[in-house]
């Protein structure tokens, strides 16, 4: 992963239009830990020969893997530490594959501060073509706690 910045933006410095991202190559090593932290042994991601037989020509990542990336950039950068997920909504458009560099961008589109909600457009891009699209809800940390 790419150096970040990290921490928390606060509801009350919240602007329409923030924007945050990272980039992470997924490598087969990612593939294998997120089969085995989330169970999801299906062959397409994880044989080769079987994923050879498949629409894909070839072994995918998880989706929820990729999909991963946009709760890190969430959760460490925009807001950031101590946001709570409410709901997320995911397309997922083209599949990413062991070596694909996947760019995740959040962007604030709505705020409703009396309830420490912000609303946030979902990105993730492979060589500037949307792999995933979407939006996320989430509480975000005040500086004045309720």
């Amino acid at each position: 992963m790419q150096d970040i910045i990290r921490g928390t933006i606060f509801i009350e410095d919240i602007e329409l239009g923030m924007t945050r991202s990272l980039q992470k190559v997924i490598t087969d090593s990612d593939i294998e830990m997120f089969a085995k932290v989330s169970t999801d042994h299906n062959p397409v991601h994880i044989d080769e020969k079987y994923a050879q037989n498949t629409m894909f020509k070839g072994r995918i990542a998880h989706g929820m893997l990729s999909a991963g990336l946009i709760s890190a950039v969430i959760g460490e950068q925009l807001p950031g530490h101590g946001t709570i997920y409410m709901a997320q909504n995911l397309k997922f458009l083209a599949p990413v594959r062991p070596g694909d560099t996947v760019h995740a961008q959040v962007t604030v589109t709505d705020i409703q501060p009396e309830k420490s909600r912000v609303k946030l457009d979902c990105v993730c891009t492979v060589d500037g073509k949307n792999v995933i699209i979407g939006d996320a809800t989430v509480m975000a940390p005040s500086r004045t706690p309720a």
